[in-house]
């Protein structure tokens, strides 16, 4: 499946206000898991990789408390997610991740950000299709066959193992991420992920070039200043001087 999942985020820096708006979609985020899963990381594992991704990032203990203590509290906002797809420049395809309290807001202004630049938001369906919904974990190691063979004791349905340059890299379906992750702590102790998401990966990419490339850059850039907006994932191929 090669490195496609490291090459997301990578317009999340541009905006000035980069490090608010990363704060604020972790604090979203970590609100919603804890709420739906309870507020303990060590039995909410979604919520524990949230956590140990959001001190990655540097985004300070206090906002992750803050998130925390929301999510204790009785009421509180109400988020629910929402998926947009659709074409991108270059008709590169397009998954836009949202978690938001006002669904027809966050339709309006992610439809907006396809509108302006010449792309189009399309139905549920349009384009997950040509994704894999996976769960992926990268860790240093050389071992993949106990790797897998722990994987597959637990009866996890793992997808693809990968071993580079002392990395191993897992790859399962969504629904399983729990259970391997689980199955990867109990056997080999507490594991220092280097990736542990769950994301949508392209099974083709397209190729951009000329005016498309600054455009693309443009529709991530909108998309990323919404604050409803918590991953965009695409199958687009930036030129290497991009």
């Amino acid at each position: 499946m090669g490195r496609a999942f490291q090459n997301r985020k990578e317009s999340m820096a541009k905006t000035a206000d980069a490090k608010t708006k990363v704060y604020s979609k972790y604090g979203r985020e970590i609100y919603v898991c804890a709420k739906s899963g309870g507020t303990d990381p060590s039995g909410n594992l979604t919520l524990r990789g949230l956590i140990e991704k959001a001190k990655k990032d540097q985004v300070p203990s206090h906002v992750i408390e803050k998130a925390l203590d929301k999510a204790k509290g009785s009421g509180g906002e109400d988020f629910s997610p929402a998926r947009y797809e659709g074409f991108g420049p270059g008709n590169c395809m397009v998954i836009v991740e949202c978690l938001t309290d006002n669904p027809n807001r966050t339709f309006g202004d992610v439809r907006g950000c396809f509108t302006k630049t010449k792309s189009k938001i399309g139905t549920q369906g349009t384009v997950s299709h040509m994704f894999d919904h996976c769960a992926i974990f990268a860790f240093a190691g050389e071992d993949e066959e106990a790797v897998l063979e722990a994987l597959m004791e637990a009866d996890v349905d793992v997808t693809d193992i990968e071993n580079e340059e002392g990395r191993i890299t897992v790859f399962a379906p969504h629904t399983e991420y729990a259970k391997a992750k689980q199955a990867l702590i109990d056997t080999f102790g507490e594991i220092e992920f280097e990736a542990d998401d769950i994301q949508f990966l392209p099974q083709t990419h397209t190729p951009l070039e000329g005016d498309d490339v600054a455009m693309f850059e443009k529709f991530i850039d909108l998309l990323n200043d919404l604050d409803d907006v918590q991953n965009v994932y695409h199958n687009a191929e930036l030129p290497q001087n991009a």
